[in-house]
């Protein structure tokens, strides 16, 4: 396996990118940081990714049953997002 950092692997799962600078370079929105905080992770707003709270819907634990799921980030990797609850 990589030993890249928690955060830095977090970052390349939401198929983000690790940038030096405190802000990202359009089209990418912050997300997170990256190499034990020494970076941002930025993600590419153009693509299909969509933080859940953008869409209008909530991040869940994976305990918690769906009614409605959507396409949505959430901060946790095992977290869906749910538009019904």
């Amino acid at each position: 396996g990589l030993s890249l950092p928690k955060d830095t692997l977090r970052c390349l799962g939401y198929h983000g990118f690790c940038f030096h600078s405190k802000s990202c370079p359009e089209p990418f929105a912050a997300f997170g940081t990256c190499s034990w905080r020494q970076k941002t992770c930025c993600i590419d707003t153009t693509s299909n990714f969509h933080t859940c709270q953008d869409e209008g819907g909530h991040c869940v634990p994976p305990e918690i049953k769906c009614l409605e799921e959507q396409v949505g980030l959430c901060p946790h990797r095992e977290w869906k997002c749910c538009t019904e609850v």
